[in-house]
C-alpha cells in the first residue's frame, strides 16, 4: 500500500509540475500537498493542498518586460521598459 501511494504520489508531481508553473494557486496547492505528506501522510497532504489553494504560492513565471537600456548622441544613458 505505501508502494502505491509513493508511486501515486511521484505520477502527481510529475503531472503538476508544469501546470504549477503558470499559475499561484497551483504552486501553492503542490507545495502545500507535498510539504503535508512529508509531514503527516496521506491526509496531511489534503490538507496541505487545501491550505496551499487558499493561501497560494510563489510566482515562478517570469514576466516578459524587460529594460532595454542605450546611450544616444549626447552621451547620456536612456532606457525604457518592454
Amino acid at each position: 500500500m505505501r508502494n502505491m501511494f509513493t508511486a501515486g504520489l511521484v505520477a502527481f508531481t510529475l503531472v503538476a509540475i508544469p501546470v504549477a508553473v503558470q499559475a499561484g494557486t497551483l504552486e501553492g496547492v503542490a507545495i502545500g500537498a507535498g510539504s503535508g505528506a512529508l509531514i503527516a501522510g496521506p491526509p496531511g497532504a489534503i490538507v496541505g493542498g487545501v491550505i496551499g489553494g487558499v493561501v497560494g504560492g510563489p510566482n515562478v513565471v517570469p514576466r516578459k518586460r524587460y529594460r532595454q537600456c542605450w546611450t544616444n548622441r549626447n552621451g547620456n544613458r536612456q532606457c525604457r521598459w518592454r
